[in-house]
């Protein structure tokens, strides 16, 4: 069972139940598309346990029944290190979630660690984006009769122009973030610099 460091990277954040896991899953997970399934999250957190990347420890409560908060070990922080710091390589799929969960998790180490993401995707979309032909590719299909080549041909054209913008947007989207980034660590260098000549 391969890890899953962006669970990891949930509980690097801050110890939690898994009723505080499920709720991100309902909320900030689903765009990052992730399931509001717990089956996977427990099956995630006793790998962990095995691995001995996580410990937990049973909240008594009153009024609600007892809950197992979960929290990193000095293990599971350098596992969930060593991932965020490996090298991203981005999807084929510009709309699969590996890039928003990388940055959303691995970005949290910092600035440097985003920005490194922010242009591994960046340069991988406009090699795509370069290497692309603007048009549908045009199939050689014989259709069932209740369906018309011509009106088939203009709902190619339609969802391929829906990706092709949606992959523009992606780009200009990139674009912005990595001159933010960029500003963020040429603000924070400068402050260090200055606090070494004062020093």
């Amino acid at each position: 069972m391969k890890p899953d460091y962006p669970l990891l990277g949930l509980l690097a954040r801050k110890p939690a139940t898994g009723y505080d896991i499920g709720k991100w899953l309902r909320v900030d997970g689903r765009f990052l598309g992730r399931r509001p399934s717990m089956t996977p999250v427990y099956r995630a957190l006793a790998d962990f346990q095995k691995r001995g990347w996580v410990e937990s420890v049973t909240d008594r409560r009153e009024s609600a029944p007892d809950a197992k908060v979960y929290h990193l070990t000095r293990d599971g922080r350098e596992a969930f290190v060593e991932w965020a710091n490996s090298d991203y390589v981005p999807a084929e799929r510009p709309a699969a979630p590996d890039f928003a969960v990388r940055l959303n998790f691995a970005g949290q180490l910092g600035p440097e660690a985003a920005l490194r993401i922010v242009r591994t995707e960046l340069e991988y979309r406009r090699r795509q984006r370069a290497e692309e032909d603007p048009g549908p590719t045009e199939l050689d299909a014989d259709p069932i009769p209740e369906i018309d080549a011509a009106w088939m041909q203009f709902i190619d054209e339609k969802v391929h122009d829906r990706g092709w913008q949606s992959t523009s947007l992606l780009i200009g989207w990139l674009e912005t973030t990595e001159r933010e980034l960029s500003r963020i660590m040429n603000r924070r260098s400068a402050v260090q610099s200055n606090e070494g000549i004062t020093a």
